[in-house]
């Protein structure tokens, strides 16, 4: 059978997924098998999107495909390129806080992260009045819009970070390769489709075990119920920056997280995570927010409360029922380095203190009603950039 390479390939994932090590409950294993569901859809998507003589930019994640604790302010696009081709990007700069591309030398493995090779944001190139620009990536291609493709590689990201979800806008990207204009690819045939087949099986099962290995080298070796001062972010763009932990909570218990506005960073958000190394769900619930999206203090800082039991307050994040988790604070498109003092300090508080013991408590809360606007905005901004 033509499936048979993806049909084992499915079997041998489903395994993954069910003897993966932090599994403790039956929600857990339940979360697993729809992150696998996710899994599949993307795994056949980027397989059928391998071409790189006529390519094209596909979502490398969104809220049904999630990956690598995917950034809920965050739209990727991916492409895959040839080392040894001229590729033109075309396009309109949206409203979003950030834009950002970066070239790769190979995919995320169980073993390594591929290098970054090039990696900039839109103030590296020239954008008109209107918003559009063209930039190009080439072998030995260097100067204002043109950016060199070094040996190795093999594919383009592309980032639109949203801060504000209800207001901003994304933009449009194009990309082909030099000299295929006016052309087309030949024809699909079994072979074809065979090699695609099982492309994505590899995919998927490369896909699992990478990110079920990626927390061990970057979250699981700190200690628990704290997080990193910042530092840059592994194999990104030079100008985003990241504090990372992961939390283990009692139902009375809280994470307070207490961290400076930023004013030099356009882009600042804060999520929670899955052991799957996921993003919670970010639609439908507040497992995430940006600094346009939370309460600032008077002082200037921003304090997040993690917990599973509702404190009442604005800048609440939801565990939604997962007692162990991720949680990462990104800033994006810096224009310095951040110090220490820039990054969050945390502290395990009972959830029955919180009004004695959080800063502008009495200020930071919220009504039932007004929460439920909240979330309602949420779902309206999260389906109104999925079709965006």
């Amino acid at each position: 059978m033509l499936t048979q390479p993806f049909a084992e390939a499915l079997a041998e994932a489903e395994k993954i997924i069910t003897e993966a090590p932090h599994i403790a409950s039956e929600a857990d294993l339940v979360e697993g098998l729809d992150y696998l569901a996710g899994s599949i859809r993307a795994s056949l998507q980027m397989a059928w999107a391998y071409e790189k003589d006529f390519p094209f930019f596909v979502r490398s994640t969104g809220p049904y495909t999630k990956m690598g604790l995917d950034n809920p302010d965050t739209l990727y696009f991916h492409s895959y390129l040839r080392d040894d081709a001229e590729y033109v990007v075309t396009g309109r700069r949206g409203t979003t806080a950030d834009l950002s591309f970066q070239v790769l030398n190979g995919n995320y493995s169980p073993v390594e992260v591929p290098d970054s090779l090039t990696a900039f944001d839109d103030r590296a190139f020239d954008i008109d009045a209107d918003g559009r620009f063209e930039i190009r990536f080439g072998p030995g291609l260097s100067g204002r819009n043109r950016f060199p493709l070094g040996p190795g590689s093999a594919m383009l990201i592309v980032r639109e970070v949203f801060s504000d979800w209800a207001a901003e806008r994304p933009g449009m990207v194009r990309i082909h390769r030099v000299g295929a204009e006016g052309a087309a690819p030949p024809p699909l045939s079994r072979d074809t489709l065979a090699k695609r087949y099982g492309v994505a099986g590899k995919i998927l099962l490369s896909r699992l075990n990478t990110f079920l290995a990626f927390p061990k080298w970057f979250y699981l070796d700190l200690p628990v119920n704290t997080m990193t001062e910042p530092r840059a972010t592994p194999g990104g763009l030079s100008t985003q920056f990241s504090s990372v932990g992961h939390y283990d909570l009692d139902d009375d218990q809280a994470m307070v997280v207490t961290v400076p506005r930023c004013a030099d960073a356009p882009y600042q958000g804060i999520q929670l995570g899955s052991m799957w190394y996921i993003s919670l769900d970010y639609a439908n619930h507040q497992t995430s927010l940006t600094a346009d999206q939370a309460r600032v203090d008077p002082d200037g800082k921003m304090r997040f409360v993690i917990s599973e039991r509702d404190p009442g307050v604005a800048n609440w994040l939801e565990r939604t029922g997962h007692r162990r988790g991720y949680v990462q604070i990104r800033w994006q498109r810096l224009s310095r380095d951040l110090k220490p003092d820039d990054g969050p300090e945390v502290e395990i508080v009972p959830v029955a203190e919180l009004p004695d013991r959080l800063a502008y408590y009495e200020q930071a809360t919220v009504t039932p009603a007004e929460w439920t606007a909240r979330i309602a905005a949420r779902q309206a901004a999260t389906a109104a950039r999925m079709l965006g």
